[in-house]
């Protein structure tokens, strides 16, 4: 879809996700799951669980992957924020960077790739709810022109200790 430049010699390529790249993405979120507070669950996923997962979001076409030296080095979805009718032209969105591979400019063309697909698609709002410690998290955001909307204290838990949520909203029309 998109190809940038990072460091160099790094090229990384944004391409909408296909079903072989199950095992990579689901490689890159259960490492979140289980070394992080990107993801509010101590369950790593199970191959079926993942599949079905991605499965849905290539039904919509919101799932892209980019590669950076020959293999997957991050994975971006959107999704329904809401499961209401009310909520249907509001998505919220995931980014997610392989270990290893932060720094590179692949958040950011995974970000772009994702923004403009739901802008295609139609959608109103784009919601990103980020660990309220994740400050690179909510700096990708921001230079996207994401805003600040609130911040909800304490409503999730992981590695014994209360999380905030931070929320941010993007206008896509």
């Amino acid at each position: 879809m998109a190809s940038i430049y990072a460091r160099d010699p790094v090229v990384v390529k944004v391409r909408r996700a296909r079903p072989a790249d199950v095992a990579a993405v689901r490689a890159i979120r259960n490492h979140a799951i289980e070394h992080s507070t990107a993801l509010w669950t101590g369950t790593p996923q199970s191959p079926d669980e993942a599949a079905g997962w991605l499965a849905g979001h290539l039904e919509r076409g919101s799932a892209f992957v980019a590669e950076a030296d020959g293999e997957v080095a991050g994975f971006a979805v959107y999704g329904p924020w809401r499961a209401l009718d009310g909520y249907r032209h509001t998505v919220e969105d995931s980014v997610y960077v392989r270990e290893g591979r932060h720094g590179l400019g692949i958040g950011s063309a995974l970000l772009g790739a994702l923004i403009s697909a739901a802008r295609e698609s139609g959608h109103h709002v784009m919601i990103a709810g980020i660990e309220a410690e994740n400050a690179s998290s909510v700096r990708l955001h921001e230079r996207f022109g994401f805003q600040h909307v609130g911040t909800v204290a304490e409503v999730g838990t992981k590695f014994g200790r209360w999380l905030d949520l931070t929320l941010m909203r993007l206008p896509l029309t």
